[in-house]
């Protein structure tokens, strides 16, 4: 699980999450004047919590949806968001709301809750219970499940296209099962190949891969409970990089500091390629697939 660049109080995040809140519900009692579909348009509105299932959410709803991802930049902590007053007011109009789960945006869960909006938790909906790890959009399994769960609310909202979102699905499906097939073909090379990694963030993709988690365990418990590294770890860490018993860093560049740069530094000096990425879907893709189908192939290529 990332490790939190900027510390808030607790307090502070529980009076912006309890204003949000009230402000949410005060919106939802107002009403949008919306139609039965949940838009002025036509179209059921959707809101995701982050880009990457904001992504889905539209491959799936094609014509028939309109979807707004509320967090949409890599340089934005998912686990200490505070929502707008814009956010409140796109969560409290959605028909469908779509988050991740698994505590990752639990600002949206309880937003959401505030609402009659249907709600689709990702992690939920593929078997990820809370104080698992967070970033199941990396997941293939993850990915499936929640698609399912994001059509079923679709036809459910607005059963008129009920078969529209389920050519949509086939569609979408097909083209994860591409990425599954590059996977598998990718894993002749990362299977059981140890790894190491600055964070969790690409823990399920590591696995899809059939690669060995050789994360130091000190470091890794520290990373799983948000705690700083001691120096000891970041010394055990260094020496497994360069003593030959890693064959590849994942780096997180959205969670660079000092403890990074020295891993990184140690991953050079042994001659150990790294693989880096954002736990925020970049913004040269808008759609989840294309971004985990180019991370496969850096996998792929930095595999020895």
């Amino acid at each position: 699980m990332s490790i939190p660049t900027t510390i808030r109080t607790a307090a502070t995040r529980t009076l912006a999450a309890v204003a949000a809140i009230a402000a949410l519900g005060s919106l939802a009692a107002c009403g949008s004047g919306s139609g039965a579909d949940g838009s002025s348009s036509g179209k059921i509105e959707v809101v995701a919590s982050i880009n990457q299932w904001g992504s889905v959410a539209r491959d799936l709803g094609g014509d028939h949806v309109d979807v707004t991802a509320i967090m949409t930049k890599t340089n934005v902590e998912a686990h200490d968001y505070e929502p707008t007053a814009q956010d409140v007011a796109k969560i409290g109009s959605a028909k469908v709301a779509v988050v991740n789960g698994a505590d990752y945006d639990a600002w949206a869960t309880k937003a959401v809750a505030s609402t009659k909006a249907t709600l689709v938790d990702a992690a939920e909906a593929g078997g990820v219970k809370q104080g698992g790890n967070p970033h199941v959009w990396f997941s293939a399994k993850v990915r499936s499940a929640a698609a399912d769960a994001i059509t079923k609310a679709y036809q459910q909202a607005d059963p008129a296209h009920k078969d529209d979102y389920a050519e949509l699905n086939k569609d979408w499906h097909a083209k994860e099962d591409k990425l599954e097939s590059k996977i598998e073909d990718a894993s002749a090379k990362t299977k059981g190949l140890p790894y190491a990694a600055t964070e969790s963030v690409a823990w399920y993709l590591a696995d899809d891969l059939g690669m060995t988690d050789a994360t130091p365990k000190g470091y890794k418990q520290a990373s799983a409970n948000e705690s700083e590294p001691t120096p000891g770890d970041i010394t055990e860490f260094r020496k497994a990089l360069t003593g030959g018993g890693i064959d590849l860093l994942v780096l997180n560049t959205q969670e660079e500091n000092s403890t990074t740069t020295q891993i990184v530094s140690a991953a050079k000096e042994g001659n150990v390629p790294t693989v880096e990425l954002t736990e925020q879907m970049p913004s040269q893709y808008d759609d989840l697939l294309d971004w985990m189908d180019a991370l496969v192939a850096d996998f792929a290529s930095a595999a020895k």
